[in-house]
C-alpha cells in the first residue's frame, strides 16, 4: 500500500500559496511540483517545501510520476481544462471554488473521476471549519429541532472580479456551507435578483433564494459594495437557533435556546384569551470548537482519503450541486428573479438528503500512523 502522496499545485496567486504551505507540513505527503503561470511566484510558493519542480508548465507538473494528487487553484474559467487533464492523467484532483463555471463541465468531470478510479475534490473551505462541523451536527442530532430558514450574509468593499460576478465569486461559500449543513440536500428550486453598480459589467450585488421543500427557506446576500466586512449565518429551527459569525476572532458560534410556539387556530381558549403566540427566551452559549485552520483539517482528509480510501467532506458530488445551483442563480437573475427548478414535483416529493460519509475515522487512522 502506498504511504506517501506527492502533491503538485498549480497556480500561486492568491489562495495557492497557503495550500502549498499546509500540504507541505503533511507527515504523508509532500509537494513535490509548483506551477505558476509567472515563475517568481511558483519560486517564492515553492521555496523551503523541497519541491523538485517549479514551472510554468502546467503539463510538466501533471505528467510527473511522483505527483499523485493534482491541486488547482487557478482562475475558475481554467479549472476544467485543467482537472480534466490531471484526471485523464489518473491523478487525484483538488479543485479551488466553484469546480467549473458550467454545469456540463462539472458533470464531465464528476464521471470522468469515477471512470479513472480517482478522487474528485472541491475547496469548499468553511466545511473544514470547527463552527461549520458543529452546525452539521447540531442539524443531524434535531438538537435544532425542524430547521425553518438559513440566512447567509457575506460582504465587503471588493475584491472585484472581472471574469465572474458576485454570485460566482462569493455565493459559493455560503452555498456549500449551506449544502453541508443540511447533508447534501437538493433544493427544489432557486431564485435570485442582482445588479451591476460603478460601470461593472458584471452583478457586484445579489440575493439568492432556494427552497427545499415546502417549508424550508434558504438565503444569501453576497455584495461588493459594502462599507464593512460580515460573514454571518444564522440558522432557525424549531427548538434553539443559531449564529455563525465568522469575522469574529473568537466565540464565532452562539447558540440560542430562544424560539415560538404558536398555538393551533382551532383552539378555541387560545383564540378567546388571544394567547396565540408564545414566546420562549433561554439561554445563549458558546460551544467548544475545533480551532485549527480548515486548509490543514482538508490536507489530513484528502491524504487520509487517497492513503486509505473513503470519501471527503467536499467531492465532486457537493461541488457539482454547487455549481449547478450556481447555475440557477444565474439563470434566475438574467429572468428578472423567476425561479428555476432543479427538481421535479416527483423528485421533491421522493427527495432523500444525502450524508456523506463522516471522515473523522479516516484521520484518526492517518494520525495514528504517524
Amino acid at each position: 500500500m502506498k504511504k506517501h502522496v506527492g502533491v503538485g499545485i498549480i497556480g500561486c496567486g492568491y489562495w495557492g500559496p497557503n495550500l502549498v504551505r499546509n500540504f507541505a507540513r503533511q507527515d504523508q505527503g509532500s509537494v513535490v511540483a509548483v506551477c505558476d503561470a509567472q515563475l517568481e511566484r511558483a519560486e517564492r510558493a515553492g521555496a523551503g517545501t523541497g519541491a523538485e519542480l517549479i514551472t510554468t508548465d502546467s503539463s510538466r507538473l501533471i505528467a510527473r510520476p511522483d505527483v499523485d494528487l493534482v491541486v488547482v487553484a487557478t482562475p475558475s474559467r481554467t479549472h476544467y481544462r485543467l482537472a480534466r487533464e490531471a484526471i485523464a492523467a489518473g491523478k487525484h484532483v483538488l479543485i479551488m471554488k466553484p469546480m467549473t463555471t458550467r454545469v456540463d463541465e462539472a458533470e464531465e468531470l464528476v464521471t470522468l473521476a469515477q471512470a479513472n478510479g480517482v478522487l474528485l475534490a472541491v475547496d469548499h473551505t468553511f466545511v473544514y471549519t470547527g463552527a461549520v462541523r458543529k452546525m452539521r451536527s447540531m442539524v443531524e442530532s434535531g438538537e435544532l429541532g425542524d430547521i425553518y430558514y438559513l440566512d447567509s450574509v457575506r460582504i465587503n468593499l471588493g475584491l472585484f472580479q472581472s471574469d465572474v460576478n458576485v454570485i460566482w465569486d462569493l455565493a459559493p461559500h455560503d452555498i456549500s456551507i449551506i449544502d453541508y449543513v443540511l447533508g447534501g440536500r437538493i433544493p427544489d428550486e432557486v431564485s435570485a435578483i442582482g445588479a451591476a453598480h460603478a460601470g461593472s459589467r458584471h452583478e457586484n450585488i445579489a440575493y439568492v433564494t432556494m427552497k427545499y421543500g415546502p417549508n424550508v427557506l434558504a438565503h444569501v446576500h453576497v455584495n461588493w459594495l459594502a462599507p464593512a466586512k460580515v460573514r454571518r449565518t444564522i440558522v432557525g429551527g424549531s427548538r434553539k437557533m443559531l449564529i455563525y459569525d465568522d469575522v469574529q476572532p473568537s466565540e464565532k458560534l452562539l447558540v440560542y435556546d430562544r424560539g415560538v410556539t404558536i398555538a393551533p387556530w382551532e383552539d378555541p381558549e387560545a383564540v378567546y384569551s388571544s394567547q396565540m403566540v408564545s414566546y420562549r427566551s433561554g439561554d445563549m452559549h458558546a460551544p467548544r470548537l475545533d480551532d485549527r485552520e480548515a486548509l490543514s483539517v482538508e490536507a489530513d482528509e484528502l491524504i487520509a482519503a487517497i492513503l486509505y480510501g473513503g470519501s471527503v467532506a467536499a467531492d465532486g458530488a457537493s461541488g457539482l450541486r454547487a455549481v449547478r445551483i450556481l447555475d440557477a442563480a444565474e439563470r434566475s437573475v438574467r429572468d428578472g428573479g423567476r425561479p428555476v427548478m432543479l427538481l421535479t414535483p416527483e423528485q421533491v416529493t421522493a427527495a432523500i438528503p444525502i450524508v456523506p460519509a463522516d471522515p473523522v475515522d479516516r484521520v484518526a487512522r492517518l494520525n495514528a500512523r504517524t
